[in-house]
């Protein structure tokens, strides 16, 4: 399966923004934002000239790099999100936190969405009691995640488990973090997306 197998560093520095693709590390001095705020290359430092397509390309960019999407994903996500009723652009960032993957990291059984992604493909993750092994699997309200009893006791569960407090867990779930299960209690709407994103210019790049 195609994966980004670069530095992922690169990727923040290059959106000029915390993504969070490092887990823990992202919280500290290590993290390169925090070190060289600007874009990496032999001309990174210079001065750019943003066009209404750069702009639109950077967001869209910025908001598949966050969720560790491929182009032929996402824009199959986009294709979704343009056949849900309602405003499309707040449609398709509703799916992208529907991801199994995402909803593991939401919920602190990953310290990130890579980690999680590797949770789902490796079987370690269960959906109201039955193995998915599809990080795309769309949730819903009412569902419970859980880890597998014989996954319960990874050493980078239980990191993530404890150092999960930082993040918080979104409003449209609850965790209980003795049984390592999280409920979906209502779908995520727009609102719960507390990144720096603006949809409408992802709608109008692929609209052209």
């Amino acid at each position: 399966m195609a994966r980004y197998s670069g530095s992922v560093c690169r990727l923040c520095r290059r959106e000029n923004l915390k993504l969070f693709l490092k887990g823990e590390r992202c919280y500290t001095d290590k993290c390169a934002i925090e070190r060289r705020n600007y874009p990496p290359g032999q001309h990174g430092q210079a001065r750019p000239k943003f066009s209404e397509y750069s702009i639109q390309l950077r967001e869209k960019q910025k908001v598949k790099r966050m969720y560790g999407l491929l182009e032929s994903q996402f824009r199959r996500t986009f294709s979704l999100a343009t056949k849900v009723k309602g405003i499309t652009g707040e449609a398709l960032l509703v799916l992208l936190e529907r991801r199994l993957d995402n909803v593991a990291y939401r919920v602190g059984f990953a310290s990130s969405r890579a980690d999680a992604r590797m949770l789902v493909r490796h079987g370690h993750l269960l959906v109201n009691g039955r193995r998915i092994t599809i990080p795309s699997y769309f949730v819903r309200a009412g569902d419970v995640v859980s880890i597998g009893e014989k996954s319960r006791q990874m050493t980078r569960v239980v990191a993530a488990m404890e150092s999960a407090q930082r993040r918080g867990v979104p409003e449209w779930a609850e965790v209980d973090r003795e049984a390592l299960t999280g409920r979906i209690k209502v779908l995520p709407t727009r609102s719960d997306v507390t990144a720096p994103i603006n949809e409408k210019l992802i709608v109008e790049l692929y609209s052209k």
